[in-house]
């Protein structure tokens, strides 16, 4: 699913500009509480597509740093100002009357679900996938309040997990992605000594309601908004791994996940349903 773009223009072009209207909205109130989520939604999906057509993360920095100072000195009268705010909001208004989302990725999709859901606990945006000792559902998860991250994983074994721990790249030790040969997840994560842990908060076993029809009994688990805000930040292209964690056997097993559209997935579903 793409969202609403400038005719020819580059992702980092597009993001220079939805940069600078989100600016300007700051000061001069062009969106509403809608909206604006919607212009987040695009600008990080644009900021999403320069990188993965090779925009460094200097190259991206000065363009972020642009647009806020054109959005910071944009007159809020001017009618090139005022023209631009109107295409921008009759742009992404079908945009907010969307419920449900895909957002693809070179090894998963992430699928976003708005839906009003005031009884049971549904998949905000979520991403499955298998690995060697099992199968994990991996998302943001809710009812019609702020929806939580968690893992959910059966093991094949009926081995159970007595912790997990997601782990990723810590930007202030590794300022740049390790992407590696071949595209395998595994391979985009960079060593252990540039990598940052959240540890689990809970553990419980897995409900009905998130549990896919096909995966076994299993366990969730959840992790701190901490982690979400964090994951947000990534580059699209890297993986994040999730280590489930047990007392016998196999000590440590792990899941992997593409960071891809998380961002843009993520204000989606934040989105005012209309």
């Amino acid at each position: 699913m793409a969202l609403p773009v400038a005719a020819q223009a580059s992702p980092l072009e597009l993001f220079v500009e939805r940069t600078a209207m989100a600016t300007a909205d700051l000061r001069c109130g062009f969106f509403d509480s809608a909206l604006r989520p919607a212009l987040e939604a695009g600008r990080a999906q644009s900021r999403n597509a320069a990188l993965r057509a090779g925009a460094s993360a200097q190259a991206l920095a000065e363009a972020e740093a642009r647009g806020r100072r054109a959005g910071s000195a944009a007159d809020c009268s001017a009618p090139d100002v005022l023209a631009a705010a109107d295409h921008v909001r009759q742009a992404f208004q079908g945009f907010t009357r969307l419920r449900q989302a895909v957002y693809p990725g070179e090894a998963a999709d992430w699928r976003a679900d708005r839906s009003p859901s005031a009884d049971v606990h549904l998949w905000r945006l979520v991403q499955t996938g298998q690995f060697d000792q099992g199968r994990m559902v991996f998302g943001l998860a809710g009812r019609n309040g702020p929806p939580v991250l968690l893992a959910l994983a059966s093991f094949d074994d009926g081995a159970v997990p007595y912790a997990a721990r997601l782990v990723f790249r810590d930007e202030a030790r590794a300022a740049a992605p390790y992407l590696g040969v071949g595209g395998e997840l595994s391979r985009r994560l960079p060593p252990r000594d540039a990598q940052v842990s959240f540890p689990a908060e809970a553990r419980s076993r897995a409900g009905l309601d998130l549990r896919p029809k096909e995966m076994g009994a299993g366990w969730a688990f959840r992790f701190p908004a901490a982690a979400t805000a964090r994951l947000a930040r990534l580059d699209p292209r890297e993986a994040v791994a999730v280590e489930f964690l047990f007392s016998s056997g196999a000590a440590v097993r792990r899941a992997y996940v593409e960071v891809g559209d998380f961002a843009p997935g993520q204000a989606f579903i934040q989105l005012a349903t209309r």
